[in-house]
Order: structure tokens, then C-alpha cells, then sequence
């Protein structure tokens, strides 16, 4: 069996978000989660997600796109209202990010997770793949060096190889720019001491009609020696319906999560549920 680290991205994104990820960890169909630290619902998403330590991976999942900053960011935010993705990736392609500013806010929120975990981050990524844009990834791996020499955590590498976003089909042209944009991401954590996922997919149209079946299927052709699935389930209430355009799709992935055929899927490939480990390359089988 080939193993397969599940992540649901947006913990405490809202309360709502929170008890669909909750749900399918304490049922052992997914094994990983990165919480967004910087949103309203975190200290209480956080004593929650405490008692799951140890049996996933629990992570940070930055955020410089959604909601407001922790700190204070003249030049970068307005009033701490993060920028929408399109604005602040011009600024990354451009160079004109102030990325002292944006080491802070990654100090925060690192520190935010650990304070209310009482724990260091088994992974870190980011939100809507903040993590590997230009300059960004150079500001996260110089807080990183410092912050855990031990090179504790693991961390999300958004590209794969051409060959397997080509096998895959669904969402390419998605991945495709994702890679781009990452560009030697996955090297320069490997260069640096960082372990990181090889193999990745997950890329969505957020569509609650569609067939997410099928979509997930796809995510499991051409794996990778250490695949990583992101996804995005949870429940839906207003202050979600405020803040982000994926909503009913959540309703969607969390019932096929909760399905046999999700079981169904993963044995027809070869698959079995694994978490990465905080320590070390090896992976070791989620809990059955």
C-alpha cells in the first residue's frame, strides 16, 4: 500500500470549518490539518484540536490572504486587513513585497499556534500556497532557520512533477501555475534541512455539483514517494458565507469523505491513510 497523507486546509477558518475538520480526524479519514491561527475562532478551534495531538498531523496553515493580520503591517495591509490574492501576488512576482513585515506576521502566527497548542507545528504551509510565492518562501525559510534548528517541522511543497499533473487531467492548468509560481521551492527546503512532501494534488473548482469522487480519483494517479492530498471539508454557517467563496463544496467533500466510497477509492489505488511524521523521513500508518 502506498502511503498517502490527507490534509484539510482551513482550520478555524470559522466555527463551522472547525467541526467538519474535527469530525473526520476523530474518525480517522483524514490526517492532517493546518489551522489559520490569525481568525477570530482560534483559541477556541485550538483547545479542541489539542486532544487530537499525536494522533495527526496538526499544523499551521499562514495566512496573508484572508481576514486580519496579527501585527501591524503600514505598506502591506490596511488597518490589518490582509490583501486579496491577486494584489498581493503581483507585489511577490514584482518584488515589492515588504517582507520584514511579512516575517513578523509568520513569527505571529507561529507563535499564536504554539501558545494555544502548548506544542511546535508538526507542518507548516499556506493558505491558497502563500508560503511558496517569491520572496514569501525566502522570508518563511529565514524565520524557519532560526526558529527551529532542530528543522522540526515538514513543509508544503505545492508543485509536482509535469508528468503526473499531465496523468492527472483534472485542474492542470491550476497546478501547472502553482508549480510555476513555487518554482524551486521544494529544492531550496531540501537544500536548507526542511523535509517536504514529493507528490501533490488536490487542486478544486469548488463546485458543490460537481463530482468530487471522481476529482479525488484523479488526485491519486502518478503518487508521489511521499503524496500529499490537500482538501477542503467542513460545515457551513454565515460568518464562512462573509469571508470566503468555497462554501457548499465543503458540505460536498465532507459527506464523500464520510462515504464508503472515499474507502472505496483509496483501496482501488493502492492507498492507504499515513501521517508524516514531525521527526524524521519515515511515514507511519494513521491510526485505523
Amino acid at each position: 500500500m502506498v502511503p498517502l497523507v490527507l490534509c484539510a486546509d482551513d482550520y478555524a477558518m470559522t466555527p463551522a470549518v472547525s467541526r467538519g475538520i474535527l469530525a473526520l480526524m476523530e474518525g480517522g479519514r483524514i490526517t492532517a490539518t493546518g489551522a489559520m491561527t490569525n481568525r477570530p475562532s482560534w483559541p477556541d478551534a485550538a483547545r479542541d484540536l489539542r486532544a487530537l495531538a499525536g494522533t495527526a498531523d496538526l499544523g499551521v496553515h499562514l495566512s496573508l490572504t484572508c481576514g486580519e493580520s496579527l501585527t501591524e503591517g503600514e505598506g502591506w495591509t490596511a488597518n490589518r486587513a490582509q490583501p486579496k490574492l491577486p494584489a498581493l501576488l503581483a507585489r511577490a512576482v514584482a518584488g515589492r513585497l515588504p517582507l520584514d513585515q511579512i516575517m513578523r506576521e509568520i513569527e505571529a502566527q507561529l507563535d499564536a499556534f504554539e501558545q494555544a497548542m502548548g506544542m511546535r507545528p508538526d507542518f507548516i504551509d499556506g493558505h491558497q500556497h502563500v508560503h511558496a510565492l517569491p520572496g514569501i518562501r525566502r522570508a518563511l525559510l529565514a524565520v524557519l532557520a532560526r526558529r527551529y534548528p532542530g528543522r522540526e517541522p515538514w513543509i508544503r511543497d505545492p508543485g509536482d512533477s509535469p508528468a503526473a499533473i499531465r496523468a492527472r487531467g483534472r485542474f492542470a492548468r491550476k497546478a501547472r501555475l502553482l508549480a510555476l509560481l513555487a518554482g524551486p521551492f521544494g529544492r531550496r527546503m531540501a537544500e536548507a534541512g526542511f523535509r517536504f512532501n514529493r507528490g501533490f494534488a488536490g487542486y478544486s473548482g469548488f463546485d458543490p455539483a460537481a463530482d468530487y469522487g471522481a476529482d479525488f480519483a484523479s488526485y491519486l494517479v502518478a503518487p508521489g514517494p511521499a503524496h500529499l492530498v490537500m482538501c477542503h471539508p467542513g460545515e457551513v454557517d454565515d460568518a464562512l458565507r462573509a469571508l470566503d467563496p468555497a462554501t457548499d463544496s465543503r458540505l460536498t467533500e465532507l459527506a464523500f469523505f464520510r462515504s464508503d466510497r472515499f474507502s472505496e477509492i483509496c483501496a482501488a489505488a493502492g492507498m492507504q491513510l499515513a501521517r508524516m511524521e514531525g521527526q524524521g523521513p519515515r511515514y507511519t500508518p494513521a491510526p485505523s
